[in-house]
């Protein structure tokens, strides 16, 4: 039985215009909405990293894996194992804090789970918290009580444990030398 779940695919890409519309269209005609998607540069100026994270059965991400290897401003590409995995997502949340004893309350919650408090107002407080889906959920729903203005999150980052990395699967060992010895 091939059960859904969510899985994450990191890609290693060119960092060029279009790059990232090539990816997504992937799994759109595919018929997958991608659940979280988050890219940023990598040690290495030309290279871009994307942690995508979708609901899918294992042959399902599997396929995706493989479709994306045949891009061809794809560098790499690894389907994360979630036991060796470290995940962290950004998320900055907004609350209506109208009294000093509901701001007190909300830098207590926000101390509690590492947060920071990154602006306030006469009317609201800002905080920024980073971590796994379990701690950044506990905190919404800690503050949802006080009245959420804005929420907005990264999407989640993920690295292996250990000495994994994404260039243990190249398309070919050597093909792409970025001047390090990365393979």
């Amino acid at each position: 039985m091939n059960e859904s779940k969510r899985h994450t695919i990191a890609v290693k890409v060119a960092n060029e215009a279009g790059v990232l519309s090539q990816v997504s269209r992937l799994f759109s005609r595919k018929g997958y909405n991608i659940e979280s998607l988050a890219v940023g540069a990598t040690d290495v100026p030309h290279i871009s990293r994307i942690t995508i994270e979708v609901i899918a059965g294992a042959q399902q991400a599997q396929l995706m894996c493989n479709q994306l290897r045949k891009l061809l401003p794809v560098h790499a590409v690894k389907l994360l194992d979630s036991s060796l995995a470290v995940r962290r997502e950004l998320v900055l949340i907004k609350v209506r804090a109208n009294s000093r004893e509901v701001r007190n309350e909300i830098i207590q919650i926000a101390n509690i789970f590492r947060g920071s408090v990154i602006d306030v107002s006469s009317e609201t407080i800002t905080i920024s918290l980073i971590g796994a889906e379990g701690k950044t959920e506990a905190v919404e729903g800690l503050l949802r009580e006080f009245g959420i203005i804005e929420l907005v999150r990264t999407g989640m980052i993920v690295l292996e444990r250990g000495q994994h990395t994404i260039d243990e699967y190249t398309k070919e060992k050597g093909e792409f030398n970025y001047g390090k010895n990365v393979l």
